[in-house]
């Protein structure tokens, strides 16, 4: 009878991908999503062993009990559960830090985010990218005034920012192993993920793809929630606010003495000097308000700086993975290997 099986030394290597979602109140997507990416990775198990880490961002729904039923079911699934809601870039951080695939993947969990796309951004990184960001060129269902703003926010961010942020860009992107490691080093508190991307260099490549419709539900990313990440984006990347008020200090000075010369002018040489209380009232109102807008942008980088002098750690976490539950809890250290990957021999290294 002859073996079926292949030697060892012909196996093709595999790597694992570790996937991360940040969830909140999507009870109705997280099956659907689930099923998909199941079947996608179904179709790379020669290739990829793999992991499905959803991070429950304190959702008050079911989905943390559908998450638990998926842990039971799969154990490809490894749901972790947060102390509250710390938002969206806080729940992606959480997953990052708990994520040891050679590849690391981050998506929504609404659909929005294809599963189909995973094949092509795992061939851009064997390709050797080390990160593979993907670009919405447009979202279905999306009204235009959100396109516009968010076109004429991106333009303006770049404008002033240090690092260059790309138009359209989303939190989809895949990372390798060493670009995991370098963004898990960046720990301030106020976090603007797709920034400290493009602040870690390495070799970079993009994928352009249009956004569905959400799967079901409607987006948990409310105005005040789109304005604070807006504000992180500008205030993480740029200390240009800082300098516009030097720029108008500098302005208004120089106003300023063209505006006593006028004075000068009108009451020593004119001969016509008027009360002027309008002139008065406006200009207090301009500068009054110049200084405040100044103040606000000093009050801004202030408040994160003692965001970060408290070092409070980014989350708690209520419910750890399975993965880092397998000693029992006592080991602060997540075990390394992915489902799917054989266990090392004893006494070898890992």
């Amino acid at each position: 009878m002859i073996s079926s099986e292949i030697p060892s030394d012909n196996l093709p290597e595999t790597k694992s991908v570790s996937i991360v979602v940040p969830v909140f109140n999507e009870q109705d997507n997280i099956p659907h999503f689930y099923e998909t990416v199941r079947d996608v990775m179904a179709e790379l198990r020669d290739r990829y062993t793999w992991e499905l880490i959803f991070v429950d961002d304190g959702s008050s729904d079911d989905s943390r009990a559908m998450l638990q039923a998926l842990e039971e079911r799969d154990p490809h699934v490894q749901p972790v559960f947060l102390a509250r809601n710390y938002g969206h870039q806080i729940a992606l951080t959480c997953g990052l830090d708990r994520a040891y695939g050679d590849a690391v993947i981050t998506m929504d969990g609404d659909m929005q985010h294809p599963p189909a796309m995973i094949p092509e951004l795992l061939t851009k990184f064997e390709e050797g990218f080390d990160v593979v960001q993907t670009i919405r060129m447009t979202t279905q269902g999306v009204s235009w005034l959100k396109r516009k703003s968010s076109a004429f926010y991106y333009k303006g961010l770049n404008a002033i920012s240090d690092v260059p942020v790309r138009p359209g860009g989303s939190d989809f992107r895949l990372l390798s192993r060493p670009a995991a490691d370098a963004l898990r080093r960046f720990r301030e508190q106020d976090r603007f993920i797709r920034g400290m991307v493009s602040l870690l260099g390495f070799r970079q490549t993009t994928v352009s793809f249009i956004a569905p419709a959400r799967f079901a539900g409607v987006s948990k990313f409310s105005p005040k929630k789109m304005l604070r990440l807006a504000l992180a984006g500008v205030f993480s990347t740029s200390t240009i606010p800082l300098r516009i008020g030097l720029y108008l200090g500098c302005i208004s000075a120089m106003l300023s003495l063209l505006g006593c010369a006028y004075v000068l002018y009108v009451k020593y040489i004119d001969l016509d000097a008027v009360p002027g209380w309008a002139t008065d009232v406006s200009l207090t109102l301009f500068f009054g308000g110049l200084q405040l807008i100044v103040l606000g942008f000093i009050g801004e980088y202030i408040a994160r700086i003692y965001q970060e002098v408290k070092r409070r750690p980014l989350y708690l976490v209520q419910r750890d993975m399975p993965r880092f539950r397998s000693d029992g809890g006592r080991s602060s250290r997540p075990e390394r290997r992915l489902y799917g990957e054989e266990e090392p021999e004893e006494g070898s290294s890992r």
